[in-house]
């Protein structure tokens, strides 16, 4: 399994944690959009934090999304992810270049600005569960981490990283989520604040070859950490053609007559994986037809 999300937890249950390794996820990614390296970076670590949340859903059918819409050049990113470890996103401007930050690393914050996230919660109910938050820095992590404390009034820390070879392809890609729980003691925040004050960063913790679970050890040294769960993480895009047919048809009669009229074959794209659809002024006349 070469992506994957571990879950675990520590301190007598009084703590939650997820961890991911998703090179291949983000790689996928930038292969599938052709995105520069500082989009790369961004979608990377939104994908990392999107497919560990997503493993929090519960239901089988429970769909996660996260949207980041800011003003900078990149304007925005849009990741889903469901409970059994699929993930897939983009970026809205994907090859977005910009000089290195002040700390000479990719200016993620710069690409993204300033604007707002959004988490949206499809569980099977009449409405989805629907939260929204000013972006803090852009950067992600600390923007998931006021999410979490702020809409979900529950105390987390957030690390995300996404290293890139000289050939921008992707080095190293994952990160990790730890949550108090709301009966949480003294000693064992304590314990915890201790030891994530000792970690530098997550791309510099698997650089070094660190698991997901050794990543975890790490962040919960001596609060008897537990996996109790493994599971694949992948890129995975569940368009096809009929899911393309049904989003034409659904146009309605006159905006199907209008392409029709233009006499050429149309190409549809999908925003999550970028693969193309063709389909001929014949196929476009069948689909008039079944449309209302």
């Amino acid at each position: 399994m070469t992506d994957y999300i571990v879950r675990a937890t520590a301190g007598e249950a009084q703590i939650r944690a997820f961890a991911c390794t998703a090179k291949g996820v983000v790689e996928k990614a930038r292969q599938a959009h052709n995105t520069s390296p500082v989009v790369t970076a961004a979608l990377g670590r939104l994908l990392c934090g999107g497919v560990m949340m997503g493993s929090m859903l519960k239901g089988e059918e429970d769909l996660l999304t996260l949207q980041i819409k800011g003003d900078g050049p990149m304007q925005g990113l849009m990741v889903t992810a469901d409970s059994r470890g699929n993930v897939k996103g983009y970026a809205t401007v994907p090859d977005v270049i910009l000089p290195a930050s002040a700390a000479g690393k990719l200016d993620v914050g710069g690409a993204i600005g300033q604007g707002t996230l959004r988490v949206i919660k499809d569980m099977g109910l009449k409405e989805p569960y629907v939260g929204q938050t000013l972006l803090q820095t852009g950067e992600i992590a600390e923007d998931l981490t006021y999410y979490f404390a702020t809409s979900e009034q529950v105390p987390s820390s957030v690390g995300l990283g996404v290293l890139m070879e000289r050939g921008n392809t992707v080095k190293q890609a994952g990160g990790f989520i730890v949550q108090l729980m709301p009966f949480a003691e003294e000693g064992v925040i304590a314990r915890l604040e201790e030891n994530l004050s000792r970690i530098t960063s997550v791309t510099a913790m698997l650089d070094e070859g660190k698991t997901p679970e050794q990543m975890l050890e790490c962040i919960l040294e001596g609060l008897n950490c537990e996996i109790t769960e493994v599971m694949p993480a992948a890129f995975t895009c569940n368009c096809d053609r009929s899911r393309i047919e049904k989003v034409l048809i659904s146009l309605g009669k006159q905006e199907l007559h209008d392409m029709i009229d233009e006499g050429q074959e149309i190409e549809v794209n999908c925003h999550f994986c970028n693969k193309q659809y063709k389909f001929s002024v014949e196929e476009l006349k069948q689909l008039y037809h079944k449309s209302r």
